[in-house]
């Protein structure tokens, strides 16, 4: 693949979790999350990008969420469980986009906020009508993704190299 290929990122928020007693990592999904993680799945599965890899964090809500998306999409892409995606930084969500194999054209993150609102909002360079104030306005709530084009190298990614192209909410 070139570096001129085009490529997307999807940042995917987790669904809504419980807030049982167990440890911030370990906190399931609420039950409102078991029923819209399965609506993200349908509306990524509508929105013709081909996942070719999905990186996930290891939280369960995180896990959770995707192993009920996944499921409504044509094709299950290849799937690394990423420890780094917990609490990561918009810094350390750069460094992971940086380490993307170039053979990957659209990747998604499944992760937390704020990272994942905070990233699609470094990254965006340009956005495509009203896609940044719809995003920002909604505070990129639980199930939630936004979709950021590039063309270039996955080493390249960094502050405002993308063009935010769609971002969807389930109760926006």
């Amino acid at each position: 693949m070139s570096v001129d290929t085009p490529r997307r990122i999807v940042l995917l928020r987790h669904a809504k979790a419980d807030w049982d007693q167990q440890s911030d990592h370990e906190r399931p999904l609420a039950e409102r999350g078991r029923k819209d993680a399965p609506v993200a799945g349908r509306r990524l599965a509508t929105s013709g990008i081909s996942i070719d890899l999905a990186l996930c964090s290891t939280a369960v809500r995180t896990r959770e969420t995707w192993k009920l998306a996944v499921q409504e999409l044509p094709q299950r892409p290849k799937t690394v469980y990423e420890e780094r995606l917990y609490e990561a930084s918009l810094g350390e969500l750069l460094a992971l986009l940086n380490e993307t194999p170039d053979d990957v054209a659209d990747l998604l993150l499944i992760g937390h906020n704020p990272g994942m609102h905070a990233l699609a909002d470094a990254l965006a360079g340009e956005t495509e009508g009203d896609v940044l104030s719809r995003m920002n306005r909604s505070g990129f709530p639980t199930s939630a993704f936004a979709v950021v084009t590039f063309t270039g190298s996955w080493k390249s990614v960094e502050h405002g190299v993308g063009k935010l192209v769609d971002f969807w909410a389930p109760h926006a």
